[in-house]
């Protein structure tokens, strides 16, 4: 029976991966976060990993605090880039499977057309920077390793976008949402059932690929869609980036191009729209 150990099992993807893994008895499923395998402590990290000695490591966990991490470099780069070089480097040596999470932050937003793997990168924030150097550490430590980049990511586990904007909806009369960034969203769960695809793919073809949910929009139009959805009244203003100042810069375009994943697994990537329905029944956000 295959060990399948998930770092990171309180996000949003981890999280997601502990619901399949009830209908997945097949493996023996490890979920750990940083209580039960603290991935800051370096020195002992790949001795830990030894003893669960898994078959297949997803490394959902990650410093994804973007604003805060561009005071917390150390600690960003711990997270999201040192801890990876050792994984990647225990499960190369050891014959172990290694699917690693990373971000559409990797690139600078300059692009007017989907990303595939293969665009230049060039990160604007710590996040991305750390995030990146992650990705090179972890295919020059595991040349074997899968890097999945994905985007906007949400579900109705931990804190994100879906959950903040539909309270902020029932609460106040009007909001402003950013309408110059453009990308598209993620649902965790949709990102969950495309790792077990793929580890379950009887071919396993190392690299980057793109995962996002299908449909090009704004936080803005994001914002309209949850508003239709949920049956929402607040009024829903655009606004440029320029007029909401963070710490950290985000990628104006950052668009995932999927077409590699579909063709080498045959990955289902859903609508966003189709999706976000889904997740927000779950929530059973809906004033109608």
């Amino acid at each position: 029976m295959n060990k399948i150990l998930i770092t990171g099992a309180n996000g949003q993807l981890g999280s997601e991966l502990r619901q399949i893994a009830v209908n997945k008895k097949q493996y023996e499923w490890v979920f750990t976060d940083y209580q039960e395998l603290d991935l800051c402590d370096l020195d002992h990290l790949e001795e830990k990993i030894k003893v669960i000695n898994p078959q297949i490591i997803i490394n959902c966990a990650a410093h994804t605090a973007v604003d805060k991490a561009e005071t917390e470099v150390e600690l960003s780069d711990v997270l999201n880039h040192q801890s990876v070089a050792i994984m990647a480097k225990w499960s190369y040596h050891n014959d172990c499977k290694l699917i690693h999470i990373s971000t559409d932050y990797v690139f600078d937003g300059n692009s007017a057309i989907a990303l595939t793997e293969t665009a230049e990168t060039n990160p604007i924030n710590v996040y991305g920077v750390t995030k990146l150097a992650g990705e090179k550490a972890c295919m020059n430590a595991n040349p074997n390793a899968i890097i999945i980049r994905t985007s906007w990511v949400y579900s109705s586990f931990g804190n994100n976008f879906v959950k903040t904007m539909s309270r902020l909806m029932k609460e106040k009369d009007s909001l402003n949402v950013v309408n110059d960034q453009v990308g598209s969203p993620t649902y965790a769960a949709d990102l969950a059932q495309a790792i077990i695809t793929i580890i379950e793919h009887k071919n396993w073809q190392p690299g980057i690929y793109n995962f996002s949910n299908e449909g090009e929009i704004s936080w803005y139009e994001f914002a309209l869609a949850i508003q239709e959805i949920g049956g929402f009244k607040c009024e829903i203003s655009g606004i440029p980036a320029a007029n909401y100042p963070t710490p950290a810069k985000r990628p104006a375009y950052s668009l995932l191009d999927k077409t590699k994943i579909k063709t080498t697994f045959g990955v289902i990537v859903p609508n966003y729209k189709k999706s976000l329905k889904k997740c927000m029944e779950l929530l059973d956000i809906n004033t109608n």
